[in-house]
Order: structure tokens, then C-alpha cells, then sequence
């Protein structure tokens, strides 16, 4: 019994040690790093999903500037004044050294610091220069302001969106900001991160979220069977009663997604309907009723245990707390619990068999928490930093 309790642990051990080497050997973006240029939202967001991936993330934030990037675990934090040109010094030098610069800035804003991609590619000309902007770096827009609900509706996303007969409703700013911003950037820096390898050299990337967002909706946009019809009476965007959510006994929700037959024989067989002459072609606005008023005989819990069992694509809508712990997410680990707001956050996706992710705690930065121990790692000499303070061009996190 001793022996193969000491196999067990031994074996543990190895398995725990190899985890460890690939967490942080192995990981797909190991040895890239990133300078990230403080915003809001989509580049912090872009920031992340690098990071997450195994790539060192320097976030360059303003000196005095509030803390509001929710989105900056495991990334380091340097507080640069880009308004001095000792400050705008400090980002060419580290920009020298690094594999991608992410900046959120309107088209010029860059160039007027002496930051633009033609001064930065030349003493570096691996670097790729990541441009994440509103309405691009060309085209009528390209200096107006704008944010994510400006940004759908210039694609055309936006005009697709809400319940019928009720104006366009915008999903919070998922859909431009992180889905067509983000992500898409992301995206972006690594295909030019992977064409670099034939190549040797970096490139300029226009990500913006006009683009972005509608390069999202193409399916949409290219689909006549399935959205056909005026906002609000297509098949999944609220028309089909097969397909939508509906309110329970205890003010709560369900979400129904019965699109194919079988799955909606079972949705029929849950609701108790299976001895009446129902199909998915009858009118979709009087079984949307019926369904209405049988959801509301039970609670969203209770309804989950009548199809627990059944393939009716029935499933409970849950607040960010109880998709948490929902024993799907729990068995996965689909969320982690943070020390800072947010005190809930996904962990990261996809999975990766080889190279993965990123998937314990790690604090977001404070404003300037890195500053000097960047600074020293670049070439920076303390009298160089000392010269830096006096200037204001840098500030130490403890004098913010």
C-alpha cells in the first residue's frame, strides 16, 4: 500500500512539474514582448488576450491618470509623460527592443509625439505597430469620435439589432469594442507576429472597429434564409417562439434554442404540449404566447430539471455569479476568482493542448508599479532614471 501510495504522489509530482514547465515554457506567445499604450476597453482588451497567452505586456500609462483598466492582469505598468520628449524617448528606446506596440489613438496623434510607425520601424524594423482605432487610419470618419454603439451603426451591425418595432438596441459594447476591436486586433498581431517568420520583417496594422465589427456580421449580412425579414421577425433574433427566452414563476429567465426538429419535439414533450397538434411552422406569435404562459407555471430552476434529460436546447440564463459555479463551468474552470475588481473574470480562451494559456490569478498593475524595474531592464542606468524623475518625464507609482 505504501509503494502505491508513493507511485501516486510521485507520479502527481511529475504531472504537476511538466503543468508547470508548459505553463511557462511553452506558452504560445512566450519571449514576445509588448508595449501597450493606455486605454479604453479595446486595446486594454487586446493587451489581455496576448498576455494570456504567454506574452510580456508593458502598459504605458499617463502620469495622474485614473486606474480604470479592469482588463491589465499579468501585464506590467510604466508611467511615462508623453508630452515631454524625455517621455516620448523613453517609448522609442523600449519600442527598439520590443516584438509589437499597441496604440489607441486617433490617426496622427502618434506622428505629432515623434512615435509614428516610421520612426519606430526604423531603428527596429521587426516591429509590428499595431493601430487600433474607431474608423480606421483612412476614409471621411477617420478623425471623428465615436464609440461602440457610433461604430455598429456605421457597419450596418447595429440596424439588425433589438425587438421589432422598437428602435436598434446596442449589446452593452461588445460587438465593436472587444468583438470588431479587440479581438480582431489580436488577431491581427498574430498572423503578423507568424508572417514574420519568412519574412523578418514586422508591418503596420489598421485595426478598426467599423471593419472590425462588420467583418463580425458577416454571416448575417450574407445570410438570405436567415435574415430575410425586418429586425425583430427573423428566425433567430427574436421572431421564432422556438428560439428566444422567456420569464419564469420567480421573475427569472430560460433560454430556448430549439431550432432543429428533434430538439423541438423535446421542447414540446418539456412543455407538457406533446398531445396537441403544435409544429414550428404554425404561427410564431401565438405559440411565442403559449410558450409565455407555461414558462410562467415554474420556477427557472424547476424547469431546468423538467429538461434536464431532454435535448430541447433549454437551458437557465444565470447571472456571472452562477455561471460561475454551474457545474459545467466549476468542472472546467471556466471563471477565476480575483483579490481586485472585478472579483470575477473568464478565464481564457481557447483552450491549448501544447502551448496553454494562462489560467491562475494575476493582479492587475498599479499605475507606475513597474516603472523603474522596466526602465533598468532596457538599459536605463539610475542616474539616467534620476534624470528622468527630474524631468518629469516618468513618476515613480509611490508619487502618483
Amino acid at each position: 500500500m505504501y509503494r502505491s501510495n508513493a507511485n501516486v504522489l510521485h507520479s502527481g509530482f511529475w504531472q504537476l512539474l511538466i503543468r508547470y514547465n508548459t505553463i511557462f515554457f511553452s506558452m504560445a506567445l512566450k519571449g514576445i514582448k509588448v508595449i501597450e499604450l493606455a486605454g479604453l476597453a479595446p486595446v486594454p482588451y487586446c493587451g489581455m488576450i496576448l498576455s494570456d497567452f504567454g506574452a510580456r505586456v508593458i502598459r504605458i500609462d499617463r502620469p495622474y491618470a485614473p486606474n480604470i483598466d479592469c482588463l491589465g492582469r499579468g501585464k506590467q505598468s510604466i508611467c511615462v509623460d508623453l508630452k515631454k520628449k524625455e517621455g516620448t524617448d523613453v517609448v522609442k528606446k523600449l519600442c527598439s527592443q520590443v516584438d509589437v506596440l499597441v496604440e489607441p489613438f486617433r490617426p496622427g496623434v502618434m506622428e505629432k509625439l515623434g512615435l509614428g510607425p516610421e520612426v519606430l520601424t526604423a531603428s527596429n524594423p521587426r516591429l509590428i505597430y499595431a493601430r487600433l482605432t474607431g474608423y480606421g487610419q483612412t476614409g471621411l470618419f477617420s478623425h471623428k469620435a465615436g464609440h461602440d454603439i457610433n461604430y455598429i451603426s456605421i457597419s450596418g451591425i447595429l440596424s439588425k439589432l433589438g425587438k421589432r418595432d422598437e428602435p436598434p438596441l446596442p449589446p452593452v459594447n461588445l460587438a465593436a469594442d472587444f468583438g470588431g476591436g479587440g479581438l480582431i486586433c489580436a488577431l491581427g498581431i498574430v498572423m503578423a507576429l507568424h508572417a514574420r517568420h519568412s519574412s523578418g520583417l514586422g508591418q503596420v496594422i489598421d485595426a478598426n472597429m467599423v471593419e472590425g465589427s462588420a467583418y463580425l456580421g458577416s454571416w448575417i449580412d450574407g445570410s438570405d434564409v436567415i435574415f430575410n425579414k425586418p429586425r425583430g421577425y427573423n428566425l433567430l433574433d427574436g421572431g421564432s417562439a422556438f428560439y428566444s427566452t422567456y420569464e419564469t414563476k420567480d421573475g427569472k429567465y430560460v433560454s430556448v434554442g430549439a431550432l432543429e426538429d428533434k430538439f423541438y419535439k423535446d421542447l414540446i414533450k418539456g412543455l407538457g404540449l406533446y398531445n396537441q397538434n403544435i409544429s414550428q411552422t404554425d404561427d410564431q406569435d401565438k405559440q411565442k404566447e403559449l410558450f409565455a404562459k407555461i414558462f410562467l407555471t415554474k420556477t427557472r430552476d424547476e424547469w431546468t430539471e423538467v429538461f434536464k434529460n431532454l435535448d430541447a436546447c433549454v437551458t437557465p440564463v444565470l447571472t456571472a455569479e452562477e455561471a460561475a459555479v454551474h457545474p459545467h463551468n466549476a468542472s472546467k474552470g471556466t471563471f477565476q476568482k480575483s483579490m481586485q475588481p472585478p472579483s470575477l473574470m473568464a478565464n481564457p480562451a481557447p483552450r491549448m493542448s501544447r502551448t496553454p494559456e494562462i489560467r491562475q490569478y494575476r493582479p492587475l498593475p498599479e499605475i507606475g508599479q513597474h516603472t523603474f524595474e522596466v526602465l533598468r531592464e532596457f538599459g536605463y542606468s539610475q542616474m539616467d532614471i534620476n534624470g528622468l524623475i527630474k524631468a518629469g518625464a516618468v513618476v515613480e507609482a509611490s508619487k502618483l
